[in-house]
């Protein structure tokens, strides 16, 4: 099947016990048994069955069957966000004295995260362009996992999945992937060679608007060495499996940073019409670039355009899209803050992955915590607009940009 053929119709659409068409949403906290020796089983995991949402819930197993078949993954945990996706899986292979090797471009929430982790002992080390010669360099016997995002937001820098994922396992090294502004329309990580993928499911998953949360996809590929990943050592027995049991059984569970029933079930409805939406989206940022590239005083960045530095990666492992989001320097903040407040379309807000057009001045919002020297290795600067493409009419987001480029340039 084709990706919209197995959106709707793939292995994980299962059959409902009411014959529903979609999951029901089972909104409780917790499950009836009819005996204690049978809840008993399953609190030992000794037999399937719910018994408190945290835990597990039908409507959240659901999703996530949907998306490891998407991604061509073996498990799925869905968490309450994105961030909370990283934190978990993070958690589930690091311990004290470990270090994590990361690109230092990355979404400034997840920098703000990796600075917290500091407090527990675990150092980040960052890279200015996650390569394989970084991997090659700062690896070393303290790293366990190396992690960097697909199409990295907004700095649109495309990972080398293959020769990076190559270099870490040379290492006996994992490599995490967040491919949240991707999606599997575009790539799929773990076919590449990753080990396992994260997504904000709140983004161009679900893409309505209206649900938070994330999802941690393992491919169960990467052979777990519990000497050297010692904060796996109790699950030795389950191999491959070691990081999905213990995420699923232990730091997830204990966390409790699990999704809501009836997010699950926005989210769910919402990944029907994603090979639709993500052939649009791309389709409107890559006319809307290749329009603005042309004015004078302000400057571009998108991945399909010939000037940009990955522009090659993009075709080569993004089936030439370059995703939803584009950036635009505007010259200063002055006249970002006037070119955002002129459009009519495009709204001012800090999601990515709505249907709608949405716009936000990252420097002096989303990295407000930040350094200028992180801003900039994540291609935030002053002056710069970030774009998350919606579905409109191109032509009408065009005239929209264009006017009120145009409008700010002549202030």
């Amino acid at each position: 099947m084709e990706f919209n053929t197995t959106l709707l119709h793939g292995a994980a659409i299962a059959r409902y016990p009411g014959r529903e068409i979609l999951p029901p949403i089972s909104q409780v906290s917790a499950f009836r048994y009819e005996s204690m020796e049978e809840l008993e089983k399953v609190f030992l995991h000794k037999s399937m069955g719910y018994a408190y949402t945290r835990i597990g819930n039908p409507t959240i197993s659901a999703f996530e069957q949907r998306l490891a078949e998407l991604e061509g993954g073996a498990a799925a945990v869905c968490c309450s966000s994105g961030m909370s996706a990283i934190t978990a899986s993070l958690l589930a292979v690091c311990s004290s004295g470990d270090e994590i090797i990361a690109s230092s471009g990355l979404y400034g929430g997840t920098i703000d995260l990796l600075r917290d982790l500091e407090k527990l002992g675990i150092h980040t080390v960052f890279t200015q362009q996650l390569t394989k010669e970084a991997v090659k360099e700062l690896a070393n016997e303290k790293t366990r996992v190396v992690f960097g995002e697909l199409i990295s937001n907004p700095a649109q820098r495309v990972l080398d999945v293959p020769s990076i994922s190559e270099a870490a396992h040379e290492r006996g090294i994992p490599l995490f992937v967040d491919a949240t502004t991707a999606t599997p329309y575009i790539a799929r990580p773990l076919s590449l060679g990753a080990d396992v993928v994260i997504h904000s499911t709140s983004k161009y998953l679900n893409g309505g608007g209206n649900a938070i949360g994330g999802v941690i996809i393992d491919g169960l590929s990467f052979p777990w060495d519990v000497n050297k990943h010692t904060a796996l050592a109790n699950f030795k027995k389950y191999g491959k499996r070691a990081f999905s049991v213990r995420l699923r059984t232990d730091i997830w569970e204990n966390i409790g940073g699990c999704m809501a029933p009836v997010n699950a079930f926005f989210n769910y409805i919402g990944l029907d019409t994603l090979g639709l939406r993500m052939e649009k989206i791309c389709k409107n940022a890559d006319l809307l670039a290749h329009a603005l590239e042309g004015i004078d005083g302000i400057s571009v960045d998108y991945l399909t355009l010939e000037s940009h530095p990955y522009h090659d990666f993009a075709g080569k492992y993004l089936g030439g899209h370059g995703g939803g989001i584009l950036t635009i320097r505007a010259g200063s903040k002055e006249k970002a803050f006037l070119i955002i407040n002129a459009l009519k379309y495009a709204m001012i807000a800090s999601n990515i992955g709505d249907l709608r057009t949405l716009v936000i001045h990252p420097a002096s919002t989303l990295y407000i915590h930040s350094t200028r020297e992180e801003m900039e290795a994540a291609g935030v600067y002053e002056d710069t607009i970030r774009v998350s493409v919606g579905i409109e009419d191109a032509e009408d987001l065009i005239v929209d940009f264009t006017n009120a480029i145009r409008s700010a340039l002549e202030e």
